[in-house]
Parts: structure tokens; C-alpha cells; sequence
């Protein structure tokens, strides 16, 4: 039976209210309090728990769009989908079917790493390799993939490792190396089913086809070392990406030049040049024994004395033009 208070009851509450002593939205909200779950292996509650981690596969993307472009001979675009966190059993069951897996080890990282290839990406990597066009390699069936087309992914795979360790070493150096191809989900078991794995899903555009590659490590794998990505101490190295510094320098050094060495000069009236016939002699105000200027694009960079070698005309470099004009 609900108890029911008496006049002097209700006089002191609302004394105690108007003197401050309660607080009515207080005591409604302790009366109203309800009690949440917290499920340690929910994919909520691991969000974040890796940062600066998509830096490492942004750095991937810088060597895996050279790495792939060169091997599929076809221009290859790669986007990042967005990154996740998943119990593996939840995983394994967002993954497209078919689709071609790739265990792989991170040593010396304790545990075993996944990459996930779907259809259209793997039918369009073979028919690349098999010299095909590639737009019309994706089968209208789901067919299961062939030995012979899963030997051929593996290929790329191993390249795809290679510029994944490139992209951990300034942070983490690990060995990447394949452990197994696979296309049957049940059959991958890198962790347990409850245990964490956080995602990175990439899409990847070859001419009009888009796959996908989608990387799962588990939480325990990286765990080891989160405080360094937390840091993010070691991301201004992987800012700059080393390959591209190093094509760059290779590409200037083939960059034509214009270079042109100054015999002399002379100073003459109009008339004197329009009289000038074949066999008339300028004279130049250049000493014969004097070093002559070479120009680059116009711009005085060396000196140098004029000769002979093997019949031709040559130069010999003698001295540099700094920016001052100094010798």
C-alpha cells in the first residue's frame, strides 16, 4: 500500500525545498537512475582505442597505388572507406562473398592478420596479369575462385605486405610474410570469436571497375604497441613519402636543359650590317687565350676554355658562377 504523508510531513518537504536544503531535480533524478550494461567485447566500446592507426594506411596507399599500378599496367586509384572495430565472429559475417582472404604474420607481433580481396577485385587483378583488358572481368555469377586465379592474387598480396611493412618501419619495423590464401570464412580462425579486430576497408578503382581490400588485425596484436601510436611521435617520417622524393630527384635529373656558350661579343652600326656579304670578318671582344662564359637557360653558371676532342669542338670547364656572379 503507497504511503500517503500526513499535513506536517508536507509542510516540512516543502519548508526543506524553499530553504534550499532539498533540491527536487535531484532527488528525481537518484529515484530515476537505471543501471546500463557494459559489455567488454563490444565493438562500441573499442572505438578509438587505436589512434593514428589510419596514418600507417595512409602511407600504405602512397606505395601500394606505385606497387599496383606496375604491376597490373593500368592506373590505379585507392580510396580509404573508413576504418572499424568489430568482434571477429561479426566480421567474418560483413564480408562479401565470395572473397579471396590472406593470412599473413606481423613478427615479431604475437598473432596472425587478415586481408580480405572481394570478386570484383580479384577477376579484375587476374585478367590484368593475363594481359586482358580488365573491364569485363567480373563474371555475372558468384563463382568460387580457381587455384590458378588464387596463386595469381598471391602475388599481389606479397607486394601489398612488402609496402605494409615500408609503411610500418618508421613506427614499428615487422616482418610481414603470408601465411595462407583462403576462401572459405570458416576456415579462418586468427583469433577467437568474441575477440576484437579493428578494420580498414580501402577501395580501390582499376579504369571502371571498383573492389575492395579490407584489412582486419586483431586488438591483441597491436595492443603491445599502442602507446606508440598514441604518441604519434615517429608520423613526421612517414609524412614524407620516400619513394616519391626519390622519383622526383630521378626525373630532374632527366630534365632538359638549354646550354649555350658565349664565344664573345661585338658592337656594330646598322649600316655595317646590312653591308655585311659572305667571307666579311666581325672581330669579337674576346681574347682567344680567355675562358668563355656558359650559360644555362640564360644564366651565367660556369666558365670554361674552349678546344678540341676527337674532332669536335669542345669545352673545358674551368671555374663556377655563384649566385653573386663570383667566380
Amino acid at each position: 500500500m503507497e504511503r500517503i504523508l500526513t499535513k506536517q510531513e508536507i509542510e516540512s518537504l516543502l519548508a526543506a525545498v524553499f530553504d534550499g536544503r532539498i533540491e527536487p531535480d535531484k532527488e528525481l533524478a537518484k529515484e530515476q537512475g537505471v543501471v546500463h550494461t557494459y559489455d567488454l567485447f563490444n565493438s562500441e566500446s573499442h572505438k578509438g582505442l587505436v589512434p593514428n592507426l589510419d596514418i600507417i594506411y595512409d602511407s600504405f596507399i602512397r606505395y601500394q597505388r606505385g606497387t599496383l599500378s606496375n604491376r597490373l599496367g593500368r592506373i590505379i586509384e585507392i580510396k580509404k572507406v573508413g576504418a572499424g572495430s568489430y568482434k571477429f565472429d561479426d566480421f567474418i559475417q560483413t564480408l562479401p562473398s565470395p572473397v579471396c582472404m590472406a593470412i599473413y604474420k606481423a613478427d615479431p607481433l604475437k598473432g596472425a592478420a587478415l586481408i580480405a580481396i572481394d570478386s570484383p577485385l580479384v577477376f579484375t587483378i587476374v585478367d590484368c596479369i593475363l594481359g586482358g583488358t580488365g573491364n569485363s572481368a567480373v563474371p555475372s555469377t558468384n563463382r568460387m575462385f580457381t587455384s590458378i586465379e588464387v596463386s595469381l592474387v598471391s602475388k599481389v598480396v606479397k607486394d601489398a605486405l612488402a609496402d605494409l611493412e615500408k609503411a610500418w618501419a618508421p613506427l614499428y619495423p615487422a616482418k610481414m610474410s603470408l601465411l595462407r590464401m583462403e576462401m572459405n570464412p570458416r576456415l579462418v580462425n586468427i583469433v577467437p570469436p568474441e575477440y576484437q579486430v579493428v578494420t580498414m576497408d580501402l577501395e580501390i578503382h582499376i579504369d571502371d571497375i571498383v573492389g575492395r581490400m579490407i584489412f582486419a588485425v586483431p586488438y591483441m596484436t597491436i595492443e603491445p604497441i599502442r602507446d606508440k601510436l598514441k604518441s604519434g611521435t615517429q608520423f613526421d617520417l612517414m609524412a614524407i613519402d620516400p619513394q616519391w622524393s626519390y622519383r622526383l630527384s630521378t626525373e630532374l635529373l632527366e630534365a632538359p636543359l638549354d646550354l649555350a656558350v658565349e664565344v664573345g661579343s661585338a658592337v656594330i652600326s646598322m649600316n655595317d650590317l646590312l653591308n655585311l656579304t659572305v667571307g666579311d670578318t666581325i672581330m669579337l671582344g674576346t681574347p682567344c687565350h680567355s675562358d668563355l662564359v656558359v650559360k644555362v637557360s640564360g644564366v651565367p653558371k660556369f666558365t670554361g676554355a674552349p678546344g678540341l676532342r676527337h674532332g669536335n669542338k669542345a669545352l673545358q670547364i674551368t671555374n663556377i658562377i655563384d649566385k653573386g656572379g663570383k667566380q
